[in-house]
This record gives structure tokens, sequence and C-alpha cells, in this order.
């Protein structure tokens, strides 16, 4: 397999925390993953199409003031995916860690994909009929879902202290690992890059110096993670635990966050260079 890291929406600037760093766009961060033969996975989709041309619709006015996004049609998934010389009809597969706007406004450009989800997140987004949270345009053209019973014990297997599950129709090189906290079905996504794992954590934490032993949340992104929070004790107990998974663990399985530029920024330098990642931002 082949994965690519792509920005699919940059939104507000960020500073961060300590010397060194640039301030930078916050991401959506997903992965395009090219298998051998189950076509093209998209791991989050970021921005669509839809969103940049009228984001207001789609996206709604409260969020476009909040995260002043770029919106830059060529940063959309189904975009790049093309220029990376991809028909982006190949993309069979779509996982996301949840349907926040920023994290699944693409799927229209692709609708002949399966999309993969923790079902709890599906019947979450469905009851609000208000679009409060979240927006139906982005699946107003009824996608394939696959929603995925956390709960299912038959599907459900152990991943590094984590209960994991394997996508439907994917190779085993594929889990959505249930990380709650942030919405009502959050998982993140793992996917295998040869002897070790990527770990997509979805917005289960924001900045790189909140799984350090001293965390440290980012002023600004902290605001958001604690103000669209569900669960807190949850969410607090799933980072916790994330930063153990990066204590033992570190070695074999890469952890990333959605939205975090540094994190971003040194997985694309670490794939473009074939260099291996030994470690995180600041440590």
């Amino acid at each position: 397999m082949r994965i690519h890291h792509l920005n699919c929406g940059s939104v507000r600037t960020i500073e961060a925390t300590y010397e060194g760093p640039a301030p930078a766009p916050a991401v959506n961060h997903c992965l395009l993953v090219e298998t051998d033969r189950h076509g093209l996975v998209l791991v989050e989709t970021g921005l669509g199409l839809g969103d940049v041309r009228d984001p207001e619709a789609t996206l709604g006015a409260d969020w476009v003031a909040m995260a002043a996004p770029v919106l830059d049609e060529e940063e959309t998934a189904v975009r790049q995916i093309a220029r990376l010389g991809h028909d982006p009809s190949d993309v069979r597969h779509v996982l996301v860690t949840h349907l926040d706007v920023d994290h699944c406004g693409g799927l229209p450009d692709f609708p002949r994909a399966r999309v993969h989800l923790l079902a709890p997140e599906l019947a979450a987004a469905r009851a609000d009929t208000a679009g409060s949270r979240y927006r139906p345009a982005h699946w107003a053209h009824e996608p394939r879902w696959v929603p995925h019973d956390p709960e299912d014990q038959a599907s459900a297997e152990d991943w590094f202290g984590f209960t994991a599950l394997r996508p439907a129709g994917l190779p085993p090189e594929f889990r959505l690992v249930p990380l709650g906290g942030h919405t009502e079905g959050h998982t993140g996504v793992a996917v295998r890059d040869g002897d070790r794992w990527l770990l997509h954590c979805g917005d289960a934490y924001y900045y790189h110096r909140e799984l350090e032993d001293a965390k440290e949340p980012h002023p600004v992104l902290d605001v958001v993670q604690t103000r669209s929070q569900v669960h807190r004790d949850l969410r607090l107990g799933t980072q916790a635990r994330l930063r153990e998974l990066v204590r033992e663990h570190g070695d074999r399985v890469e952890v990333f966050s959605a939205h975090d530029p540094w994190e971003f920024a040194r997985l694309t330098r670490a794939t473009q260079s074939g260099a291996a990642v030994t470690a995180r931002p600041g440590a």
C-alpha cells in the first residue's frame, strides 16, 4: 500500500505554545491509501467542493466565522486525488472519525464510496434534525453507509490495549479504534504502514503537546475541543490512554490528530523523504 497525507481544508492560523515552529493554518488532515485489490481508500474527507462554492449553505455561517476556512478548491480531496493521477471515482471506501462538517464535507464528491463509521455517530447525526452540529447537506446524496457497532464482540479485537473493529470489505491493514468523548460515536482510524501503524485520532485531541506526560493544551484549540465535547470525562480518559499508547508503543504506532499543522508538516516531510518518523514535534 501507499499512503498520502493530504490537507483537505486550511482554516484559522494558529501559533505554537513554544519557540521554534512558525505560525501555520490549522489543517484538516486526511489520508489517501492506495491498495492493491480494494481501490483507493480515503480516511476523512475534509471540506468538499460544495463547501468551497457555497460555504454558508453547507458549513453554516457560525462555523465559517469561527474557523475562518481558506476555501480553496485545490485543497479538496477530489482535486488532490486527481492531481496524484487517480480517478476520484476509484475511491471505493471512505472512513470517517465522525460527522462534524470539517471531517465529512467531501462526502458528496465520492457518491459511490462505502462510508464506514461507528453506528452511534450516524444515529446522532440523523437525530440532529435542527442541524445545530451536523449538516445534512453533506449526506443529502444518501451515502452508502456502513455503520459499525462498537459493542459487537464478534468483530472486536485487541489493538495495543484498545478495542478495535475490522471495517467490513477492507483488508486487515485497517481498523476502527473507538476513541470516545468528542462526539457520540467518535473513532480513530488505524492504517498499517509497513512494520508500523498510523493512528488517525480525529478530534480525540487537537495539539501534539496534549499527549506529552506534562500535557499542555493549546489555548485556542482547547476552547474548540471543550466546547464541542459531549462527554468530558470520556474525552479526558481517551487522551490519557493515548498518552499511554505513545509511551509504551510509540515505536510501533504513530499517533496524530486531525488539525495540528505541525504534526501534518512532520508526517508529510517524512513521507516525501521516505524516512521513519522518530519523534513528535517539541519532544
